[in-house]
């Protein structure tokens, strides 16, 4: 491994540390550690199980649609890139926006491709992994509705689920037929912030507006190669609801494992809107 990597790795177990370090002394050491002993350790490596399958499904989806834009990137390799980008996602604000680019640019590292390519992987693979999260959380809820009362929480919470699936197709379709002009938009104001930076840091030089619109150029070429794969399309598609599943199920098993049981349909909505509220600037 060289030297970078090393470095990279180190950093990344330190940081993980420091955000542990920080959960815990927020939740409490003492209450904590009690209710990890007096759980069910049968049920806890089922749990530890069923977050390998999600982690593994979804790295199954990511490698998907790095082989339709024509990247080869092996099983562990996807695995294990996939388990780093839901690290970034979780300790960076924004969650996914925060996160994402970090990940594009492992994927350029480790799959030895162009960075843009790289970027349009990752985010393909989130707007993919939208739609059965969406699917599933208006499911759950619906079941939960029969189970019991909502309160105003529920319904609120609800109420963004059902908007945030009309709202977020219709930006994505938008955004994509007007891709030219937001390039245009980018470049005009990208580039003269990225030079104004590079006045202050003679390190690096600045960007021509020319390879700005080539790397953005790339990604769109890159999205729409996807896009047009219905092949690749439904594999992922269906490897991104398993991972939903068995995700919904690890947290279920866990709540067993310290005898607090909860519905399994409370898990068809909580767990999609925990990922929705990871879009907020929260670590």
């Amino acid at each position: 491994m060289a030297g970078g990597r090393v470095r990279a790795t180190i950093l990344g177990f330190a940081g993980a540390l420091v955000v542990f370090a920080i959960l815990f002394s927020v939740a409490g050491v003492d209450d904590l550690l009690a209710e990890l002993a007096g759980a069910d350790l049968r049920l806890v490596a089922l749990v530890f199980l069923a977050t390998l399958g999600w982690l593994a499904a979804w790295g199954f989806s990511l490698r998907t649609v790095l082989d339709v834009l024509g990247v080869s990137l092996s099983v562990p390799q996807a695995f294990l890139v996939f388990t780093g980008a839901m690290f970034s996602n979780n300790v960076t604000p924004f969650g996914q926006a925060g996160g994402e680019p970090v990940t594009a640019l492992l994927i350029a590292k480790v799959a030895d491709t162009e960075y843009e390519r790289g970027l349009a992987a990752i985010a393909s693979v989130d707007t993919l992994n939208f739609v059965p999260s969406i699917t599933l959380a208006l499911v759950g809820a619906a079941y939960f509705a029969t189970e019991t009362t909502f309160g105003t929480r529920l319904r609120l919470a609800t109420g963004v689920v059902v908007a945030l699936a009309l709202v977020v197709p219709g930006l994505v379709y938008l955004g994509w037929r007007n891709r030219y002009a937001l390039e245009t938009r980018v470049v005009g104001v990208v580039v003269p912030l990225i030079r104004r930076v590079a006045g202050f840091l003679p390190v690096f030089s600045a960007p021509t507006e020319e390879s700005v619109e080539s790397r953005i150029g790339h990604f769109f070429g890159a999205i729409e190669r996807v896009a047009t794969d219905r092949t690749g399309i439904a594999l992922a598609l269906a490897a991104s609801t398993v991972g939903w599943v068995l995700q919904m199920v690890a947290l279920y098993l866990a709540f067993i494992a310290i005898d607090q049981p909860v519905p399994f349909s409370a898990m068809l909505f909580v767990v999609p809107m925990g990922a929705i509220a990871g879009v907020t600037p929260l670590p």
